[in-house]
């Protein structure tokens, strides 16, 4: 199919089963194109409601009316915004939040409202929906690279009732089978895929299921999920066995179409580019877009939706949140306590405000510079923050280097993402000498303080061998050097500092693993380490 094909060919399975298919992504940014597209889903439903990507459960289900209840004395509950019939479109879906998506995700699974047609404008590769929302969604279509001229004249015929379409008894076990040959976990695409082939066939005025009908649904529902190709088959013996069944009656049961054809359907819908990254395994895993370090708290930030709690010093309490628990349980409180006035509140009702707060990540290299070792130290240093800020732009990660050799340290790169500044800064790094370990501590533990203050989320990577001679004072003293350290370490714990601690000496250092422990990090021994493994080791202790 032609991609203006494809996207006529999609929304007409959606007009002829838009709650059975749940619904589809519309990958593309503002523009004329989509525009397009758009108008011709009001054919699919001429009521089209709008949400909101950071909605809650009670704004799209409905709810407690808390000021209406209270005014009258009895229950009065809202209406959400969802509608049965409508189209529900929701713009900017990859920014859509967890609780919005498995709100949405258990009313795909009742089917009880639909279509959903999410708008995925991210600029990047890496920026998605939410797989519990994309997994319910049955289609999905690309028109980032269309043009308005190709959508000039689609429009969407009538479809036949699918109640009148039957399928072979064996093609749902071959949509299973292909699903799991192109790395498809998901039980719910087989299924999309055999609903949209019905609704194929009532488009075509069939009312049995066949082979273009089939091509048709595995190249709208499978291409966008697949994972993987299937490897090439070795050729088969041409002769067939003898057939005892009747040619007549095996044609009405079954439909058997060559794996062959419908895997070349797929190929011919994925990007050029995806399928060059699917035939090497190396296809796109979105995750969402990198919007910083996740936190909570119950001060400042986004609101979330409130929890249960128990009195607790610093909580604040939501109290429209704890009157909409406490209200459904009134009329039974007040049978069990007559002499009460006013509305009962108990500890269970009392639910907590919750914030989240995106902050930027920094990552403070803190790297021993001294010995003879130092160059190729500060060799893997630089090579490991260089592959880090690779990847700094999609997860919004600043990167730190501060190198402590002699009697003291230096931050020799400031907070930065400019990957051209660090190579510049990078380049010409000095070494030797001792190695006051604790001068290095202390001087990340006031960078991570002030990146605190500016809203950025610090993690402290100490880069050494372990061997610390040199005390905060600068005197060349180990077992002061040891105790400064131990104490520095402490403090960034006790500050509540995320680190990391990788010995880089030929054996694992004793005092390393007791440093990480004061500083309640991980300890990482990776003697004679690259700056890839270096970079993969931060990545993956990380979580990035």
């Amino acid at each position: 199919m032609t991609p203006a094909a494809r996207i006529l060919t999609a929304l007409q399975l959606l007009k002829a089963d838009p709650v059975g298919l749940g619904g589809l992504v519309l990958r593309a940014r503002v523009g004329p194109a989509r525009d397009a597209v758009l108008a011709l889903t009001r054919d699919v439903s001429p009521v089209q409601v709008r949400l909101h990507v950071q909605m809650t459960r009670e704004d799209l289900e409905g709810g407690l009316d808390l000021a209406a209840t209270l005014g009258s004395g009895a229950l009065v509950e809202h209406r959400g915004v969802l509608k049965r019939g409508a189209c529900h479109i929701i713009p900017m879906a990859e920014r859509v939040l967890p609780q919005m998506a498995a709100t949405l995700a258990a009313v795909l699974d009742r089917a009880e409202f639909g279509p959903f047609i999410a708008l995925d404008e991210g600029a990047e590769e890496d920026e998605a929906l939410p797989p519990a929302l994309a997994d319910r969604l049955a289609l999905q279509l690309d028109v980032s690279e269309l043009r308005l001229a190709d959508l000039a004249e689609l429009s969407l015929p009538a479809a036949m009732p699918l109640s009148k379409v039957d399928i072979p008894e064996d093609l749902p076990e071959q949509l299973v089978v292909l699903a799991s040959q192109l790395g498809i976990s998901s039980l719910r695409a087989p299924s999309f895929a055999l609903r949209a082939a019905k609704a194929h066939a009532a488009l075509s005025g069939r009312d049995r299921v066949c082979s273009n009908d089939v091509t048709a649904a595995v190249e709208l529902v499978y291409a966008h999920r697949a994972t993987r190709l299937p490897e090439e088959a070795p050729p088969e013996d041409d002769t067939q066995p003898e057939d005892q069944t009747d040619p007549s009656e095996a044609q009405s049961q079954e439909l058997t179409i060559p794996d062959e054809l419908l895997i070349e359907a797929i190929k011919a819908a994925l990007p050029a580019d995806l399928l060059t990254k699917l035939q090497s395994g190396a296809a796109r895993n979105a995750k969402g877009a990198g919007s910083g370090k996740r936190k909570t708290g119950n001060r400042r930030g986004r609101p979330l939706p409130s929890t249960g709690t128990r009195a607790r010093v610093g909580q604040r309490i939501d109290l429209m949140a704890t009157l909409r628990a406490a209200i459904p349980w009134q009329t039974l409180r007040k049978q069990q306590n007559p002499d009460r006035t006013g509305a009962i509140v108990l500890a269970e009702d009392l639910r907590a405000k919750r914030y989240q707060e995106l902050s930027d990540r920094l990552l403070i290299f803190t790297v021993d510079a001294s010995g003879s070792a130092a160059l190729a130290r500060l060799g893997e240093a630089k090579g490991a923050v260089e592959l880090l800020l690779a990847d700094a732009y999609a997860r919004r990660d600043h990167v730190a280097l501060i190198a402590f050799r002699g009697e003291g340290a230096e931050v020799l790169l400031p907070p930065t993402r400019s990957l051209v500044q660090t190579k510049r800064r990078l380049a010409e790094l000095p070494g030797g000498g001792g190695t006051p370990t604790a001068s290095g501590l202390a001087s990340a533990l006031e960078l991570a303080l002030s990146a605190e203050r500016k809203g950025l989320t610090p993690t402290v990577i100490l880069l050494t061998d372990g061997r610390s001679n040199v005390a905060l004072d600068g005197t060349p003293d180990r077992g002061q050097a040891a105790q400064d350290a131990s104490q520095l370490a402490l403090q960034l714990a006790a500050k509540g500092v995320d680190g990391l601690v990788i010995d880089t000496g030929n054996r694992p250092e004793r005092a390393l693993a007791n440093l990480a422990r004061d500083m309640r990090a991980p300890y990482l021994a990776l003697p004679r380490a690259d700056a890839r493994k270096l970079s993969a080791a931060v990545t993956d202790s990380l979580g990035s």
